[in-house]
This record gives C-alpha cells, sequence and structure tokens, in this order.
C-alpha cells in the first residue's frame, strides 16, 4: 500500500498572497487555485459576498511535493501558530540559501543557516504568514 501524506495550510483570507509568495520562494507551480466564488451557486449553501475572494482550495506543486491552501470561512476563529512545521531538503546549498533568504523576507529567522552535527547547512526561518520552516541540505550519510 502507498500513501502520499502533504501539508494543508489555512490562513484567514490572505491565501491568495500566500500561495504566489511560496509559489515564488520555493520554486513552485499552481496546480488548481479556486475561490468559493467560482463554485456553483447551491441555495443551501448561499456564499456571501465578501466569501467569494477568498480561496477555497489551491495546490501548489514544488518539485515531487505538495503544498495545500484554504482561506477559513469568514467568521471563523483562526490563529497562526506554529504547531506544524514543514522541512525542505533542498540537494544543494546554494537552492537552500536562496529557499531561507525568500522565506525570511518579512519574517524571522529563528536559527541562522549553519553546518549542523546532522546537515551541512540548516536552519530554521518563520516567514511573514507564521509559518516555520526548517532549511536542511542532506549530510551524506543522510543520503
Amino acid at each position: 500500500m502507498s500513501i502520499h501524506l502533504n501539508p494543508y495550510l489555512n490562513f484567514d483570507g490572505n491565501t491568495k498572497e500566500a500561495v504566489h509568495f511560496y509559489e515564488k520562494a520555493l520554486g513552485g507551480k499552481v496546480i488548481v487555485f479556486m475561490t468559493f466564488g467560482d463554485m456553483p451557486a447551491d441555495p443551501n449553501y448561499p456564499i456571501t459576498d465578501d466569501m467569494k475572494d477568498r480561496v477555497m482550495h489551491a495546490h501548489l506543486k514544488i518539485g515531487d511535493s505538495d503544498l495545500m491552501f484554504s482561506d477559513t470561512i469568514a467568521g471563523m476563529p483562526y490563529q497562526p501558530g506554529n504547531s506544524i512545521q514543514i522541512a525542505i531538503h533542498p540537494k544543494e546549498e546554494a537552492r537552500a540559501r536562496e529557499i531561507f533568504a525568500a522565506l525570511e523576507d518579512g519574517g524571522q529567522v529563528v536559527m541562522p543557516l549553519q553546518k549542523t552535527d546532522w546537515s551541512p547547512l540548516y536552519g530554521m526561518v518563520t516567514d511573514k504568514f507564521g509559518v516555520t520552516f526548517q532549511v536542511s541540505v542532506q549530510g551524506e550519510q543522510q543520503q
């Protein structure tokens, strides 16, 4: 049996900005981008005007990996947090530095990129959306 898991990130009305930020920062490609307003009208579940531009579902392909996104429903409680982190494993140190710098723009470095016991280059950064990323180049023993 094979199974594939991916992070699904939720935002409070700024998913479109987040998707395009990650698309550029991580070198991804948007596969699906659908707003609540793109859905056919359903009288049982009417969409308010403030919901029409919110993202119902977005899918970003990054290499062989997938990130998915959605906005919360207007008025739904939302609290950004660090209960989930995304680990990124570029093969080249130069690419790790590019990704880290892009994610750092408007964000905050938790741990600067540096050599560690487990990686020739590792760092943690929380981006401007409150999502924490671990950027880690694999060492020879990990390959």
